[in-house]
């Protein structure tokens, strides 16, 4: 309620991974031929994404690829720099949040304050996370943790499903870069599908 009010942003957390050969769900072949649908080496190429949902009123969708690990660290200087807006990112959380050496920085909060919607994957839950927990909140950043089992009441989870499934159409990619241009035009896509109500 306090998000759609525009006192509060909600926002739902999570990563996917993307391979150079998308699962398949359907195709289609001309009468009495085989389809025959190309496959990609998925060694080392595989594009990683950690996105954001953003609902309210001003509904918007964030999102940082790597061809590497997402791991805590990554997880938190994508939390404090495009959810919460700090300039410093990670490396200033603690000055930011206790106002520490206040000639360097004053404490600092979020325009507005946010929930963070997530579940309990490995680096959701990691120390180097959660840990900074209560330094978030002091910037206006609340972590949300689902129930364990329950990826339906993520609403990210829709956006992977239909990057996946509606806005990859070429199902195999032959190099990490052509996957990264595939899933930036995929989400692309995503972003501006969940923009438009709020226009």
């Amino acid at each position: 309620m306090e998000a759609h009010a525009g006192a509060r942003d909600l926002i739902f957390l999570d990563e996917c991974g993307f391979a150079p050969t998308m699962p398949t769900g359907y195709t289609w072949s001309r009468s009495g031929q085989r389809a025959v649908v190309p496959k990609e080496d998925t060694r080392d190429r595989r594009v990683n994404v950690v996105g954001a949902k953003i609902v309210g009123t001003g509904p918007d969708l964030l999102w940082q690829r790597t061809s590497g690990k997402i791991d805590a660290g990554m997880l938190l200087e994508f939390v404090c720099v495009q959810l919460a807006g700090l300039g410093g990112g990670a490396a200033v959380l603690e000055l930011a949040a206790d106002g520490l050496g206040a000639d360097v920085i004053p404490l600092w909060e979020r325009r507005r304050p946010c929930t963070v919607v997530l579940d309990n994957a490995s680096s959701h839950v990691a120390r180097a996370f959660r840990g900074r927990r209560r330094q978030l909140a002091k910037i206006g950043v609340d972590l949300f943790y689902l129930p364990p089992r329950s990826p339906e009441l993520n609403d990210i989870e829709l956006v992977w499903r239909q990057a996946k499934y509606q806005d990859y159409p070429q199902r195999a990619q032959t190099s990490i870069d052509a996957i990264g241009e595939a899933v930036d035009r995929a989400m692309t896509r995503q972003r501006d599908r969940i923009r438009q109500p709020a226009t």
